[in-house]
This record gives structure tokens, C-alpha cells and sequence, in this order.
């Protein structure tokens, strides 16, 4: 690296530059006095060495100055050391970056958190069978359902290229922080990676429920189906995979690893009734934020046909409905529910959904609000499930 390099320093051997040659040594001759014992004399062969040779100066230095000049040699290596990986470290965060986005984290901590309950609801419900060997079995099949996730919501983005440019700038192959060709082999990826831990763990039912997910998915967003554009079928695709195929597959599957053969218990049929419902909730609310793109892109829904106040009440409606019936099921069926939970946390939920949708009706219905309502609705889907284990 030439900002390194040392300065050239002459050779103590024979030079062979023109002009740099000595004289012949001759055995009779005696060798030439360097110094003189005089201070004067030295003063003036160091002076007349710089001159001859100024781009060499052969002045002497002390030991603090090698020293110094050590120590700023290293601190150059360092520096120059220290700058190599770190384009290579902010290239793999904003990789990470881009990849978590690419998932959706909402949609992940849905699945997550619905997955995690119904297996914890089939443990409370069969203390008595659980083996703690079957936790990295559990492990397996969350690890499969999140990338069935990612199948699903990847494969959407990528069809939505030029409607996210307008709805969700901040997505990362909208944004461009991702190609299409990447977006291509994690969607691949995360089909085959959760494919095979799927018919490696669960047995072929499972499988056949796992690959009608992904089917689902599918033919929401890809040409020539795509059947996001008929809000009918939409509503029916999101309702069905992130309803029952997601609360039936996993209780399922649980009891199927414990050694018992399927059967509905009260509280796994309220919960998959209740997030059927929710999730069809989601699928008519996740149009608010996306008017002006599907107005552009001609892409037909309640929201782009209704208006945004209307779908808003619709899916509040909709909601009080299901949180209605919520209080009402212990009362039904006190043996099968907790009351002292279901009545009070249902009641205090739905309270909290009539507020943020007057806080929605007082901003007029701004983009900001309509953001801000959708990501409540999320959060009362996460409550549900945090809550189901102990219902």
C-alpha cells in the first residue's frame, strides 16, 4: 500500500547506480577517514550528506521518535484493517433487514402466537400425556408453519410490485432492497423447507392441509387466478387459512403426537369459530390502508367500492358481534369455559374496539388513522390467542 510504504533508504552493499559506484579499493591505499574527531568536521560530512542525497536523509533519530513513528504505522494498519468489513457488516444487516419485512412480521406473530396456543391447550387439556421430547417436534411444525407464512406472503408481494409501490412503499422489493430473483428463492425456499418438515413429521393428512394452504395461497395472488381481486373469494381464502386450517391442523397434529385420535373439545371449536370470524375481519380491514393503490390498479374491493367509514363500522360491527357471543358461551355452557375470564376480558375488549373506532371516526378517516386502526385490530387478534390458554 504505498500510503504504508517506507521511504527508500540507500543500500549499505555495492550500488550499482550510474554515479553511486565507489572508487577501487587499492591494497596500498589506507581507507579513507568517515570522521573527523572534530565536532565541526562531523557537522559538516552530516550537512554535505544531506545535500547529496536529500531524498534519503541519513539524519539520526531517538528512540521516542521510532517509537512514535511505529506506533503511527500501526495505527494506519488498524484503520485500514478496520474499514474492510464493515460495508460486508451493513450489507448483512440490511440483508436481515429486508428479509424480516419480506415476512411480514405481523402476519408471523399471528401464526406464532395461534400455534403456540392451541398446543398449549392441548397440553392443559392431557397433563397427563405430555413428553417433553415432543417439544422439538412442536419446534419443527412452528418452523414449518412460518414458512408457509412466508410462502404466502412472499409470493404476494412479488404480484404486487407495482400496487405496494403506492400501498406499502416501505416493503423491500417495492423499496428495492430486494430483487426479484431473491424474493423468488426465499418464496422456493420456504415452500420446500416447510413442505419437507411437514411430510417428515406430521403424516399425510397434515401434509394434505399444509399443501392446501399453500395452494390457497397461490391462487390469491398468482395470474391467471388471482382471486384477491374478487373480495368475495379473498375474504373466503384469508378466513379459511388463517381460520380453521391453522386452529384445526394444529390441534389436530398436537393430539396426534400425545397418541389420541381427534376430537373437538369446546374450547379449540369457540376459537376456531371466533378467529374465523376475526380473520374474515382482517381480510375486509387490510383493504383501508390500500384504497388509492387498488383505485389505481383497478383491483376491485369493499373498501374501493363502500368507501372507507362504511367498512370500518362493517368490521367493527363484525367484531362486536363475535366479542357479543364471546360473553354469552359461558353462560352456555358454564362446565366447558371459565366465566370469571371470558366475560370480563371479552366485555373489556370489545370497550377498547369501540374507542379506536370513535378515535378513527374523530380523525376523519385520515391515512394515518385508518394505519393506526388496522394495526389494533391485529393486536385484538394477538389477545385472543395470548388469552385462549386460559379460558
Amino acid at each position: 500500500m504505498a500510503s504504508l510504504a517506507s521511504p527508500a533508504v540507500p543500500s549499505h552493499g555495492p550500488a550499482t547506480a550510474a554515479g553511486f559506484l565507489p572508487a577501487p579499493a587499492s591494497r596500498s591505499r589506507r581507507a579513507p577517514r568517515l570522521l573527523s574527531s572534530s565536532p565541526a568536521s562531523a557537522s559538516a560530512l552530516f550537512s554535505s550528506a544531506s545535500a547529496r542525497f536529500p531524498h534519503s536523509p541519513r539524519t539520526p533519530c531517538s528512540a521516542s521518535s521510532q517509537r512514535q513513528r511505529r506506533r503511527d504505522t500501526v495505527r494506519a494498519c488498524s484503520q485500514a484493517g478496520a474499514a474492510g468489513p464493515a460495508p460486508l457488516l451493513k450489507t448483512l444487516t440490511d440483508l436481515k433487514d429486508s428479509c424480516w419485512r419480506f415476512l411480514r412480521p405481523h402476519t408471523i406473530r399471528g401464526t406464532a402466537l395461534g400455534s403456540t396456543a392451541l398446543v398449549a391447550r392441548a397440553l392443559i387439556e392431557n397433563p397427563q400425556l405430555i413428553d417433553w421430547r415432543l417439544v422439538f417436534k412442536a419446534f419443527y411444525g412452528l418452523v414449518g408453519l412460518i414458512c408457509g407464512n412466508g410462502y404466502i406472503v412472499g409470493i404476494n408481494q412479488i404480484y404486487d410490485i407495482g400496487i405496494d409501490k403506492v400501498n406499502k412503499p416501505y416493503l423491500p422489493i417495492a423499496a428495492g432492497d430486494l430483487s426479484v430473483q431473491s424474493a423468488w428463492f426465499l418464496v422456493v425456499a420456504f415452500a420446500v423447507v416447510g413442505f419437507t418438515i411437514v411430510v417428515s413429521n406430521f403424516g399425510p393428512f397434515i401434509t394434505s392441509l399444509y399443501c392446501l394452504g399453500l395452494f390457497l395461497g397461490t391462487i390469491y395472488s398468482v395470474p391467471p387466478f388471482r382471486l384477491k381481486k374478487y373480495p368475495v373469494a379473498a375474504f373466503l381464502i384469508i378466513a379459511t387459512v388463517r381460520g380453521f386450517l391453522l386452529n384445526f391442523g394444529v390441534y389436530y397434529a398436537t393430539r396426534a403426537a400425545l397418541g389420541l385420535t381427534f376430537q373437538w373439545s369446546s374450547p379449540v371449536a369457540f376459537i376456531t369459530c371466533f378467529v374465523t370470524i376475526f380473520a374474515l375481519v382482517i381480510a375486509i380491514t387490510k383493504d383501508l390502508p390500500d384504497v388509492e393503490g387498488d383505485r389505481k390498479f383497478q383491483i376491485s374491493t369493499l373498501a374501493t367500492k363502500l368507501g372507507v367509514r362504511k367498512i370500518a363500522f362493517l368490521g367493527s360491527g363484525l367484531l362486536l358481534a363475535n366479542y357479543v357471543a364471546a360473553i354469552v358461551v359461558p353462560f352456555l355452557i358454564p362446565q366447558a369455559f371459565r366465566g370469571t375470564v371470558m366475560v370480563p376480558l371479552h366485555a373489556a375488549l370489545a370497550v377498547a374496539l369501540i374507542l379506536q373506532t370513535w378515535i378513527l371516526e374523530q380523525a376523519k378517516y385520515s391515512k394515518d388513522a385508518i394505519s393506526q386502526y388496522y394495526r389494533f385490530i391485529w393486536n385484538l387478534f394477538y389477545a385472543e390467542y395470548i388469552f385462549f390458554p386460559l379460558i
